[in-house]
Formats: C-alpha cells, structure tokens, sequence
C-alpha cells in the first residue's frame, strides 16, 4: 500500500522589513560629589582674599547695634516704595469713582427686580380675589 504524499511548491514570500525605532532617550551629565575627606593638594598656598569692611551700624543705647543694608539695597526700597505710594494715591480716586457708578447701577437693577416682583405678587392676589 503506497501512502499518498502531497507535494507542496515552496513559494518565495516577500517579507516587509520594519527599521527598529529610535528614540532621542533624555540624559544629563551625572553630578560629581567630592569625597568627605578631601583635602588640599601638598604644596598648594591657600588664596589671600581682602577682607571685607564690616557692615555699618546703628548704635541706639536701648537696643542692641542694628546693620544698616548697603546702599544699593536702600535706593531699591526705597523706589518700591515711592512707587507704590505714588500708585495708590493715583488710582484710588479712579477706583472710588468706578465703585460709585457700580453701586448706583445695581442699586437701580435691584430696586426694578423689586418692583417687577411686587407687581406680579399684586396681580396675583387680585387675581384670586376675583
């Protein structure tokens, strides 16, 4: 008894070639922690740097000395606040004005939505009445 073969043509199939992803992967340059013990290189003189004025300050007898900042500090305070003063005292006129015509308006919607809803309570009590 012969055993039935099937004889399969091997076809040749085109395969589709996918590229590999690639991917911009974000790094940073990894911080460098100097060592607990470390010390200075044998031989190395150590840098003579001018020493700076102390700070003045304010002697009154009662309280302990007060520094007073540098002058730098000062005139940046100070036109802060010269500024924000000057701002103030502009603006606060226009504001109050502005809060004024507010007020008087709703006031005026208010006292409508009043008289709008005691008419309607008016016209329907007459209307049971009737």
């Amino acid at each position: 008894m012969d055993i039935p073969t099937i004889d399969i043509p091997v076809l040749d199939i085109d395969t589709v070639e996918i590229p590999l992803p690639k991917a911009d992967v974000p790094y940073y340059i990894p911080m460098v922690v100097p060592p607990s013990d470390l010390r200075d290189p044998e031989g190395a003189k150590p840098v003579e740097t001018k020493e700076v004025p102390p700070a003045p300050r304010l002697n009154l007898p009662p309280l302990p000395p007060i520094p007073i900042p540098s002058s730098e500090v000062l005139v940046t305070a100070a036109a802060a606040a010269v500024t924000a003063v000057a701002a103030t005292t502009f603006t606060q006129p226009i504001i109050e004005q502005i809060k004024k015509r507010l007020q008087k308006f709703l006031q005026g919607k208010i006292n409508k939505w009043k008289q709008n809803r005691q008419k309607k309570k008016d016209s329907l009590q007459s209307s049971k009445k009737m």
